[in-house]
């Protein structure tokens, strides 16, 4: 059974990691992609490829941070398919500076395409959303919009912004059939998280270390965020707005990451 058949989805950052995935799952899953990129050379591959899987892409040329280059993915995408049902606001960057080395110019440019190509691309499709009855919106966070990691203050608060942003829309358009939700992933095997490996000194013991801050013990594949951004887009998740629904292996929901050591059995008595 395809889930997605007969809607219309966008997907931006779709020619890697995460954005890649999504517009994959969503065309198996039945749906014609608009594969969004800033680089052609990433994006049209992808699209390509779903069509000779015997699916239906096309790639939209577009820098999320680049106004005119959102509406013409808007207006192209009306232009091919007739409509939008299904917004993945995917594209973003991730740097982590710490303060005494921060300045405007990256606080500016982390938050024109994190936080203000989000609220663009919404800006422009929602409108054509309402002209077809609605539609979903999924907005990919990161579990940093729940707990904040040291140094990279500016991609915690676009995160955090971007939570915010999609819960008062949420609000505003429910009684009008668009929802809009955030899925928060944590590690995904994304060139990303490659980035991040890259930099550490110690590739295993860069390794070791984040894993031992997961509960499930391993990094998360993007076929997982996939599927599930796959069900806050259909019907199956109609009573489901305004959520951050939290991807991220139970990062969020640990105190501290796991001690190289057993502890005794512990039992300790406070009823003084």
């Amino acid at each position: 059974m395809e889930r997605l058949k007969g809607k219309v989805a966008i997907v931006t950052g779709a020619g890697a990691g995460i954005g890649k995935s999504i517009a994959e799952v969503f065309a198996r899953e039945g749906a014609k992609v608009v594969v969004a990129t800033r680089r052609e050379i990433n994006g049209q591959p992808v699209a390509d490829k779903i069509v000779e899987d015997g699916g239906h892409a096309t790639f939209s040329k577009c820098d999320i941070s680049d106004e005119d280059d959102v509406k013409n993915m808007i207006t192209s995408t009306i232009k091919i398919f007739g409509k939008i049902d299904i917004l993945v606001n995917n594209a973003g960057i991730f740097s982590a500076v710490p303060i005494e080395e921060m300045n405007m110019d990256e606080w500016d440019k982390l938050m024109n395409i994190d936080l203000r190509g989000t609220f663009m691309c919404m800006l422009y499709s929602i409108p054509k959303m309402l002209e077809s009855g609605g539609g979903s919106i999924i907005n990919i966070s990161s579990n940093h919009s729940v707990a904040c990691y040291p140094g990279s203050a500016h991609y915690g608060a676009a995160k955090w912004a971007i939570v915010g942003l999609s819960k008062a829309l949420a609000v505003e358009l429910a009684d009008r059939n668009v929802r809009i939700n955030v899925l928060s992933p944590g590690l995904i095997d994304t060139p990303m998280w490659h980035d991040v490996q890259a930099s550490a000194p110690d590739a295993e013991k860069s390794l070791n270390y984040w894993k031992s801050n997961i509960p499930m013990g391993r990094v998360g594949k993007p076929e997982e965020i996939a599927y599930t951004a796959v069900f806050l887009a259909t019907d199956e998740a109609g009573y489901i707005t305004g959520s951050n629904l939290l991807a991220d292996g139970g990062v969020t929901s640990l105190l501290v990451s796991k001690p190289p050591f057993k502890n005794e059995k512990i039992v300790s008595d406070n009823r003084k």
